[in-house]
């Protein structure tokens, strides 16, 4: 079987109202999907986390590189691009655009087999994930306060038993934003909290002492990726679990994390970081240094299926408890028409639990007449 051709596809979907995280306000939502054909006529897909124009570009340049190469050698193909890209692609973009060709590799290959990609990754752990509600961002509200406290009683009204906001938007702001949630969600619905870097360490520990009693169960991004020492100086200063990784790449990114132990979380994105083979990799170094794992997830159901193969084989964060504290999905809840309509099955929740895809590769179908329809013009 070889690789036989390579497209891209940039979708992109106007949302009925603005929304706001630290990053500042959007109203549209992207995506960048990858298609490899082999001559067999099995077809994989990805997808890129990233600016979609962006990605769409490296996929095209290493396009070239893919023709002819047979797709079940998932582990030399990331390793010869890598290679290649290794002078100008550590980090960012590149990595980006690998992760898409990867996951699509991982995708044919089940299919190939006949078997689900969590098979392939070693076997399923568990058939189904518990999920986290993301949403709770700002609007353009008379009163942002009610609205955060009624979006996150919806959230637990479904069968949540999770839900993370994101604040960033000031500490004093942010700290009013945690207890009003916390009050709405009651006691025993576990609470994150996201700051999209938006802080220094000094501010992110003034809010973290703020809002500790408010039970939260992390505190993600509360600086700059690239200040490993203010993510250790945040971890140290308060009690809240630090989360972070979603900016980060790779084995060799997260080695560094992991080594300076600035996380007790971490969250590389499987659409970003280096797709299945290299967030497997991660997930492993992870266990080893006594590090949580639960991935970062923000896309399309492509990145929503990527995502439950891989949480389906990662073993349960307390291995010897009674009832093992397995990794959590991550399940945006914010509007985005082109998540679920681009898969011809939607991946729902039922009370908050995810099945995770059984048919072969990522087992999921694309829709192609959503991807004509979202086209980015």
């Amino acid at each position: 079987m070889k690789i036989a051709g390579v497209r891209t596809h940039i979708l992109q979907a106007a949302l009925s109202e603005p929304l706001a995280s630290a990053r500042g306000w959007y109203d549209t939502r992207t995506a960048m999907l990858v298609e490899i054909e082999t001559d067999q006529d099995i077809i994989g897909w990805g997808e890129c986390y990233g600016p979609a124009g962006m990605t769409a570009a490296v996929i095209e340049s290493v396009a070239p590189w893919l023709m002819g190469e047979d797709p079940l050698r998932t582990e030399y193909l990331w390793q010869m691009i890598y290679a290649r890209l290794r002078d100008h692609g550590q980090k960012g973009i590149v990595i980006e655009g690998l992760s898409g060709i990867d996951i699509a590799l991982w995708d044919i290959k089940g299919k190939h087999f006949g078997v689900p990609v969590h098979q392939l990754l070693g076997g399923a752990q568990r058939t189904h994930i518990v999920a986290y509600a993301t949403g709770l961002h700002r609007r353009q509200v008379e009163d942002p306060t009610r609205d955060l406290a009624e979006e996150a009683a919806r959230y637990v009204d479904e069968g949540f038993s999770a839900v993370k906001l994101k604040v960033g938007f000031g500490v004093e702001e942010d700290a009013l934003a945690t207890r009003v949630v916390r009050e709405a969600i009651g006691p025993t619905v576990s609470l994150m909290v996201d700051a999209n870097h938006a802080f220094d360490s000094v501010a992110a520990i003034r809010l973290g002492r703020m809002i500790e009693k408010h039970d939260i169960e992390w505190f993600e991004e509360p600086v700059p990726p690239e200040d490993l020492a203010g993510y250790r100086a945040v971890k140290a200063a308060i009690s809240i679990p630090i989360a972070g990784g979603e900016c980060e790449f790779t084995r060799f990114g997260f080695r560094n994390l992991l080594v300076s132990h600035a996380l007790d979380v971490a969250q590389p994105d499987i659409c970003a970081a280096g797709g299945l083979s290299e967030c497997k990799k991660i997930a492993d170094m992870a266990e080893a240094f006594g590090v949580r794992y639960n991935p970062h997830v923000w896309g399309t159901a492509i990145a929503i299926a990527a995502s439950l193969h891989l949480l389906a084989v990662l073993p349960p964060h307390t291995r010897s408890s009674p009832i093992p504290l397995a990794p959590l999905l991550e399940f945006d809840r914010t509007e985005n028409p082109l998540r679920q309509a681009i898969v011809t099955e939607p991946i729902e929740h039922s009370r908050g639990i995810v099945p995770v895809p059984n048919a072969p590769g990522l087992g999921i179908e694309i829709d192609r007449k959503a991807l004509v329809r979202f086209a980015r013009q």
